[in-house]
């Protein structure tokens, strides 16, 4: 007799979708503000700008790899996101000494709090459901619709409030945010106990190291790690070097783990690696939106609406906005079509994203057609291009949230949704270095130098050529990636 088909969803993923939230709400405020916050108040040029925010948005995301090795052998999922939300609140409110070094130490504090939170989360929200559950794409994509309420929030309310009435006041904000995140998680956390419990509790509480135990010590090192981290945002030159060889390790680990065992592990492994590649691609040029994107819509956009003025962090919004309209058709229409057997394979599903993020920036070209005496594109140019990243994301990444935890093997789960958030760090990075392409002002620059550098005329011309490069490329990379798919699927082994 054939198991009865399970509806609905397990109302933890409810929980973990609040907690997530508020966390969202709390990286999301900070992110959306960072970049003017380094140019207008910390006085820095737009290259080194780029360059701090490429450093910490790596960083962010590099550090689930440790994160979730940490959460798998020793801590459990819960202590984790625990500790991490604690620590990105901290890291929240340590910004407001409103110096470049208070800056850095905040970051570093967010860095490994976000390293503990991001990973472990996603992982509990995997392990809710069994093998093969048809409900699993669902349950991710209504989770990443989650992450997209408190990115809204964060770009409207951190972001006017940040700017209307000062910087250190969003900040603030998005502390209070994973403040609130914790509670939610911790109230709600026995829903899912059973599957955030430390692997073994005894070796996690004893007292192995006087009056301290192991989680006392996992404290104490996570600590001493903020000073690292504010040395390497500081020097950020050396982050890239870092990630290089990090991803060499992780790598390794894979490709050990795969021809350790059979033909299908090895595959699965295999594909996995592939998909990192293909999706750092995405990311890279999608995680313009913190950098040159908001630049443009400051320098190069008519953000005015009926006598308002949208302020230039605020049109990062659009994303998480149009993943509200859209998400839950999407959640719905995956299940569609896995019932009349024609949902397309994770490869494809990846494709259509990057191709339609290469539309996306095509936009600007149109807009371009429309610009006015002072050098502005309508409103719409941005409104247009985050709809297609958007629908493109939403083929991608909650996807690829889900293959980790169908093509991971169970031991190790949180190591390869590190090994995942990884590709995001260099995404990031690399994505600062696209923004560089932009131009902008260089630090210290004379004040004649600078007004010559942000002529409206001279930046839309650099905007438009690099954007409608970008889309042309990944355009391309994105019907490589599609010829190719049915390859990837027979390497997946029946994973859908």
């Amino acid at each position: 007799m054939n198991a009865p088909v399970k509806l609905g969803h397990p109302k933890a993923l409810y929980v973990l979708f609040m907690a997530e939230m508020w966390e969202r709400f709390c990286y999301y405020g900070m992110r959306a503000l960072l970049t003017l916050y380094l140019i207008n108040t910390l006085m820095m040029g737009d290259e080194a700008a780029f360059a701090i925010y490429g450093a910490y948005t790596a960083l962010v995301y590099a550090a689930p790899v440790l994160g979730g090795k940490l959460a798998d052998s020793l801590l459990g999922y819960r202590n984790a996101v625990i500790l991490g939300g604690i620590l990105m609140a901290i890291g929240e409110f340590v910004i407001l000494g409103g110096t470049e070094s208070w800056l850095y130490l905040g970051m570093g504090a967010i860095i490994v709090g976000n390293g503990y939170f991001k990973a472990n989360i996603s992982s509990i929200v995997g392990k809710l459901y069994d093998d093969g559950d048809p409900r699993k794409d669902s349950g991710f994509t209504i989770f990443y619709i989650g992450i997209n309420v408190g990115a809204l929030l964060a770009t409207t309310v951190c972001a006017e409030v940040g700017i209307k009435f000062g910087y250190h006041y969003g900040f603030a904000l998005a502390g209070v945010g994973m403040i609130l995140g914790v509670l939610v998680f911790i109230f709600g956390s026995g829903r899912f106990k059973e599957h955030s419990a430390p692997p073994n509790p005894e070796r996690l509480y004893a007292k192995d190291f006087g009056p301290f135990n192991r989680f006392h010590l996992t404290i104490f090192g996570s600590l001493l790690a903020i000073p690292l981290l504010f040395l390497l945002i500081k020097y950020n030159q050396v982050v890239g070097i870092l990630l290089a060889v990090v991803a060499v390790y992780v790598i390794f680990t894979l490709l050990s783990t795969a021809f350790s065992g059979d033909k299908v592990l090895r595959d699965r492994i295999l594909v996995l690696i592939i998909l990192m590649f293909f999706n750092i691609v995405f990311w890279a040029c999608f995680e313009q939106a913190g950098t040159s994107l908001t630049l443009f819509a400051e320098r190069n956009v008519d953000r005015e609406i009926f006598g308002w003025e949208m302020g230039s962090a605020t049109t990062q919004f659009f994303n998480p906005l149009f993943i509200l309209i859209f998400g839950s058709i999407f959640s719905v229409m995956w299940v569609k079509l896995s019932a009349i057997k024609k949902n397309p394979s994770i490869p494809a599903k990846f494709a259509f994203g990057i191709i339609q993020l290469g539309l996306g920036y095509l936009v600007v070209l149109l807009g371009n057609a429309f610009v006015s005496p002072e050098y502005l594109v309508p409103l719409w140019t941005v409104t247009f291009l985050y709809l297609l990243h958007t629908t493109g994301e939403l083929f991608l990444s909650p996807i690829g949230l889900s293959m980790v935890t169908k093509l991971a093997p169970k031991e190790m789960t949180g190591t390869v949704m590190g090994a995942w958030f990884l590709s995001f760090a260099g995404s990031n990075y690399l994505a600062a270095i696209i923004a560089s392409a932009t131009g902008g002002h260089e630090q210290g620059a004379s004040d004649a130098a600078i007004a010559e550098s942000l002529e409206p005329a001279n930046t839309l011309a650099t905007y438009v050529d690099v954007y409608s490069n970008m889309g042309f490329i990944t355009i391309g990379i994105g019907v490589f990636l599609l010829i190719i798919s049915p390859f990837l699927n027979k390497m997946m082994h029946g994973v859908k």
